[in-house]
């Protein structure tokens, strides 16, 4: 086996991935060394299986909705944006759809599909993948000359991109390998913390609801530092045993930069098709409807069983008080709850439940024109690796795809 090659690139993810074959396809000897034994591991598991590639939408708004160091990423999402993403799938033999915001997904809705045209893209290429954790960097006199992995096997070459993913979804090989490599060679990693994330929270209602799937429902989320909101949006969400969960609640724990105890409070609108009004007219259509039963047994129109006993305790209305003695002030009360069902947060669920990991290597230390090192000569990192991280709805991969396309685009000044 030859050891010696143009660009070595550490994980076998979107970013390394696109890195390797982008890198090989300019004509330079490319090894891609992985610690699964096959590449693209979590990405066989984004989008729920589906793979959500890219979001179709400008580069400006890619950066926009990365609150983490977004204009770090001009350089790469401008040269690299979310059109030529989709323009390199298809040519790789992988037809794309657009879904609600602006999500892409294959149209086979297979992930597996979006994983072997990278495969391929390596393999057609000349990218020798070679199956193993890199363990350190070779390092002297302020440059790389290559890596090491754990069994003690030496790669060298002038050129080396890190993009070892995160600490999320550890099982998937994103076990924060990149942030010790990246401290070796002298460089700042932030602090880490969970981004797309379920929330801890509540005071046992949730784990009475658990399973509940709510849809169509709308999520704001206010914190009290601030004294403001700071995030709402409208779709789905899951009540589990420990808090909140879905793809509202993921989007919305990546506006909780700063989490502590008490500071921020999800407000459910369970009924956001409905004015105050109008829900309170529906509200005295049903107690008269149903005048002659119990309060906990006129609600079976209005909101699933699992939360029926969680809403009554919560309104303060006796369970068997009739319904048409219900007084006015009640029903308002009580109206008021089903727009605004308030679940206090905790805590994040652990990082390695996080779609993403926010914190990484410092953007101050990386040229954001080339994604190179700016302390170590012939060293650049590609995505999830950086301080950087974006909104749910494919900005992610997007990240992963331009930061690693530009690494491999910038190696001895070439640009495609």
């Amino acid at each position: 086996m030859t050891q010696t090659f143009d660009v070595i690139v550490a994980g076998g993810g979107a970013a390394g991935m696109m890195a390797a074959g982008t890198a090989a396809q300019n004509g330079l000897r490319t090894l891609l060394l992985e610690k699964n034994e096959r590449p693209g591991r979590k990405l066989m598991i984004t989008g729920k299986g589906r793979c959500n590639v890219t979001n179709n939408c400008p580069a400006q708004t890619v950066i926009d909705s990365a609150p983490t160091n977004g204009r770090f990423l001009y350089s790469a999402v401008s040269r690299f944006p979310p059109s030529r993403v989709m323009e390199f799938f298809e040519a790789l033999g992988v037809p794309l759809k657009t879904e609600r915001g602006g999500r892409v997904f294959p149209r086979s809705d297979r992930a597996a599909d979006v994983v072997d045209a990278l495969a391929r893209f390596l393999r057609e290429n000349g990218v020798l993948t070679v199956h193993g954790t890199v363990s350190g960097l070779l390092l002297a006199e302020n440059a790389v000359s290559g890596a090491v992995l754990e069994d003690g096997r030496k790669f060298f070459a002038p050129h080396v991109i890190v993009a070892c993913g995160g600490a999320s979804y550890p099982g998937t090989g994103s076990t924060g390998d990149g942030y010790r490599l990246a401290r070796r060679a002298g460089h700042t990693v932030t602090p880490l913390r969970p981004s797309l994330v379920p929330l801890v929270g509540g005071d046992g209602d949730c784990a009475q609801m658990q399973g509940l799937a709510l849809k169509n429902i709308a999520v704001k989320v206010f914190d009290r530092v601030k004294s403001k909101a700071v995030y709402e949006d409208f779709g789905e969400m899951l009540f589990t045993h420990f808090g909140l969960s879905g793809p509202v609640i993921l989007s919305a724990s990546s506006h909780m930069r700063e989490m502590s105890p008490g500071r921020y409070r999800v407000l459910i609108d369970l009924k956001p098709a409905l004015s105050p009004e109008r829900l309170d007219a529906r509200l005295q259509r049903d107690f008269e409807k149903y005048q002659n039963r119990n309060f906990i047994n006129s609600l079976h129109d209005l909101l699933p069983a699992k939360m029926i006993p969680v809403m009554v305790s919560k309104s303060g209305i006796p369970p068997e008080t009739k319904c048409n003695s219900i007084e006015r002030e009640q029903r308002l009360a009580f109206a008021a709850l089903l727009k605004e069902y308030p679940v206090e947060v905790r805590s994040f669920r652990p990082i390695e439940e996080a779609i993403v990991t926010s914190g990484g290597v410092s953007v101050r230390e990386v040229d954001p024109k080339t994604m190179a090192s700016k302390l170590v000569r012939g060293l650049s990192f590609a995505g999830e690796v950086l301080d950087v991280d974006a909104y749910t709805g494919g900005f992610n991969l997007q990240i992963a795809f331009s930061t690693g396309r530009l690494a491999a685009n910038s190696i001895e000044g070439e640009t495609i």
